[in-house]
């Protein structure tokens, strides 16, 4: 079986021959200018079991994409979890999209709603990592000439589906090597992830999610850490 750091690094190397035509211009790959950062993130927190594993969908452009870290808001991935050091920059760059790492000033909304809520119930990241930990499906960013974000629905479907394939074979890595009890999606995407992964693997676990912090959801800029925390003892979580 392999570990979370053997898992990624195979993702990243399956990743990396890959290339995305219009309307796609730039893609980043955190597993690569940041995988110091990423390692440090399974290293300490990634070993298993999990009581819970709970899945996003790919980096935002303040979070994951500056720290190595998924929904790595700067002050979270620093503070609570402790996690900082040098990051490396993609090739090409955008200029609208630079990587300046922890010296990044703008905030990522989902990482700080979701990594807020639980540092609210677990003030120390060791107590909340004990149980549970949170992964991305898919690493990469993609962006527009324009630098706006190309959320992975948006790529044409011939150049996702290497793509799917080897954050699908990942995935199935990472719930073999936690082995948990609870697949959570953060929102409806990363759920049909898991439920595609559990399949493959005739995995028992409970299926469930919690609503997407992001902005750009109408539903989540209406207390999201209170629907989030019903829907997570709904679910027999909390």
């Amino acid at each position: 079986m392999l570990n979370l750091i053997d898992a990624a690094d195979q993702l990243r190397k399956a990743l990396q021959p890959l290339s995305f035509s219009v309307p796609v211009t730039h893609t980043y790959n955190p597993l690569d200018y940041a995988w110091e950062r990423h390692c440090d993130y399974l290293e300490r927190f990634g070993r298993g079991p999990k009581r819970v594993l709970m899945l996003g969908m790919n980096p935002g452009p303040f979070g994951m994409a500056q720290t190595g870290v998924p929904f790595g808001e700067i002050a979270a991935v620093r503070d609570w979890m402790g996690i900082s050091g040098p990051v490396g920059k993609p090739d090409p760059e955008h200029p609208r999209r630079p990587i300046t790492g922890f010296d990044c000033e703008r905030s990522e909304v989902s990482g700080r709603r979701l990594w807020g809520l639980f540092a609210q119930r677990f003030p120390r990241a060791e107590d909340f990592f004990k149980n549970y930990f949170v992964a991305n499906f898919c690493p990469l960013v993609w962006m527009k000439a324009t630098g706006a974000n190309l959320t992975p629905d948006k790529i044409p479907a011939e150049s996702m589906a290497p793509v799917n394939e080897a954050c699908r074979q990942h995935l199935c890595s990472v719930v073999k090597a936690l082995d948990p009890q609870f697949l959570i999606g953060v929102g409806a995407y990363a759920q049909k992830q898991l439920v595609s992964a559990a399949d493959e693997l005739g995995c028992t676990a409970t299926l469930g999610r919690i609503l997407h912090p992001s902005p750009a959801s109408p539903a989540a800029n209406r207390d999201w850490a209170g629907t989030a925390t019903r829907q997570l003892e709904e679910q027999g979580i909390w």
